[in-house]
């Protein structure tokens, strides 16, 4: 199984400019990707702006979306333009996690749209892939192709038409950041949906969990946390966060008993020090960042 960070790109406070040099740390330490998730009525940076500082200042370290949402983008060709152009500033180093977005607050403030979420994710994505595929022509004449299944999609959410979706375009699923339950039914259900679409390939599973260690460690993720998913939700993201080594050995063996190919940690401070203290935890406990498992 490999082993993701998040950048410090939905940390309020963080510095912009902190991005680059945090992917590059990452690299350097052997983490196999560096990921960013996504608000519209937050303080953290643009998913695609974040991800393409990151592919400035890195060489193999694939880069991911956990998930970006796009259903309140609306603009496909745009959204698509954006993302080969990410793809292709970063050597094909991308994988776009793919969402339609939990945060109702988001939605309403860029206004109603046409059809539901579902609905219009699906279209969204259609026009994204014939855009890709070299099927639309401007007034120049056709659009290039990107290569063959560039940018890579996963495709996160837990309705049914998630994992068709996920099936139907992309490569796998992107799991949520706490709960190992609805975690064993997720990778149920996208490998039935695979199995149902004929698909012979097995879905890549990417599940997240956020860490803090070191000093005051629960203290600094229950305070993120409760100020990014609110008093609701805090609880139960924060019973699967990862602040001590005893917790990241147990989180990285049942994630890696459910079925998931990828964990991506995502921080909850913009510390560049933990960073380092999540290699040496990792080190500690036998496991290679870069999925190789653990030391015999």
């Amino acid at each position: 199984m490999r082993i993701g960070v998040g950048l410090p790109a939905a940390i309020p406070g963080s510095p912009g400019s902190a991005v680059g040099g945090w992917a590059r740390k990452a690299e350097e330490l052997g983490f196999s990707s560096v990921s960013v998730i996504d608000r519209l009525l937050y303080d953290n940076l643009d998913p695609i702006v974040a991800l393409a500082a990151a592919a400035a200042t890195t060489e193999r370290i694939e880069l991911m979306t956990t998930v970006l949402n796009i259903a309140y983008r609306r603009n496909a060709l745009v959204l698509a333009k954006q993302l080969a152009s990410l793809d292709a500033v970063a050597a094909g180093r991308l994988t776009a996690g793919l969402g339609v977005g939990g945060w109702p607050e988001d939605h309403a403030a860029v206004g109603p749209s046409r059809l539901s979420t579902g609905a219009l994710m699906d279209e969204m994505v259609t026009t994204m892939r014939a855009a890709w595929e070299g099927s639309l022509t401007g007034a120049s004449g056709p659009l290039p192709a990107t290569p063959a299944g560039r940018p890579r999609l996963l495709f996160g959410g837990f309705a049914a038409a998630a994992f068709t979706r996920a099936a139907r375009f992309g490569d796998g699923w992107v799991a949520p950041s706490f709960g190992y339950d609805q975690l064993q039914r997720g990778v149920a259900a996208v490998r039935d949906a695979f199995s149902r679409a004929a698909r012979t390939q097995e879905p890549r599973v990417v599940v997240e969990r956020y860490f803090s260690l070191g000093d005051d460690a629960s203290a600094h993720a229950a305070g993120y946390l409760s100020h990014y998913y609110g008093g609701a939700s805090a609880p139960a993201v924060m019973a699967d966060t990862v602040t001590t080594r005893h917790h990241l050995e147990r989180e990285v063996d049942q994630v890696a008993a459910a079925g998931c190919h990828d964990v991506v940690f995502l921080p909850c401070t913009k510390d560049p020090a933990q960073l380092e203290l999540l290699a040496r935890a990792l080190d500690a406990i036998g496991v290679a960042p870069a999925g190789a498992g653990r030391a015999a």
